[in-house]
């Protein structure tokens, strides 16, 4: 199926690694041109060259998300390099553990600022380019939002507001016919999701209790079911589709895992 997404400019943030680095290839598949925000130089670099060694256009720009200034750079290049953005997708973010019993209010705000506060900067910073061009917007979220976790307040709270905000640009941004969706991941085997099981004493028998509860097929879901949602959401196939959570996680989230 045609995606007609050839020579969009799409602003992926932290589209270097895990969920990310997917759904950059995706979109350089579809002959789209992804431009990947990201602070580690080295994982940019790397992600970029890959793209370009198969043969598609990709562009990039290092900020620390967390810095306005930088954010507004990244945005500026983008748009001198390529003359447009038409569309984002907010992706960058990371579990930190910050608990309620075992966390500070400072290190609850920063986790806010590191995991929700950047979509927002982000989505204003693109917001005339995406009215020219009817773009849309799509949010990576996660479980933690709908279901809690347990020890990861500021995750769970950045996520809850990363619902909140995908429906509240979708209401403020229809005069301008800017569609703007949520990808909601469970439990998805990238790099990071790795790091984390091989901290336990017997990662394998971790892993199996996991995916033994994911319903559809007892596994994880992939970096590219992932990234294939967000393709189609960023598409005009999805031309009526606004204001979503929508959940690829092999029914984690909602479904009975007796």
């Amino acid at each position: 199926m045609d995606l007609y997404l050839k020579d969009k400019v799409v602003l992926v943030t932290g589209g270097s690694a895990g969920i990310g680095k997917g759904i950059s290839i995706g979109l350089a598949e579809e002959g789209a041109i992804p431009v990947i925000i990201g602070r580690n130089k080295q994982t940019v670099d790397t992600t970029v060259a890959e793209i370009e060694g198969m043969g598609y256009r990709v562009g990039k720009a290092y900020a620390e998300l967390m810095d306005g200034n930088a954010c507004q750079q990244a945005v500026e290049k983008a748009i001198d390099e390529f003359g447009k953005i038409d569309g984002l997708v907010n992706n960058a973010g990371v579990n930190d553990s910050v608990g309620l019993e075992n966390g500070s209010v400072a290190q609850f705000t920063e986790s806010i600022h590191k995991n929700l506060t950047h979509y927002y900067q982000m989505a204003q910073l693109v917001l005339p380019q995406l009215k020219q061009h009817k773009g849309s917007i799509v949010n990576i979220g996660s479980k933690t939002s709908v279901m809690g976790q347990g020890g990861t307040s500021g995750y769970a709270a950045a996520n809850g507001g990363r619902n909140a905000l995908t429906r509240e640009w979708a209401v403020e941004l229809l005069p301008y016919a800017i569609r703007v969706n949520a990808v909601i991941v469970a439990e998805c085997y990238t790099p990071l999701y790795e790091r984390w099981i091989n901290t336990f004493n017997n990662p394998e028998e971790k892993l199996a209790t996991i995916t033994n509860k994911i319903p559809l097929e007892k596994r994880m879901t992939t970096e590219k079911e992932i990234a294939d949602m967000v393709l189609f959401l960023l598409s005009s196939r999805s031309s009526h589709t606004t204001g979503q959570l929508v959940f690829v996680d092999g029914g984690y989230t909602h479904l009975d895992k007796s």
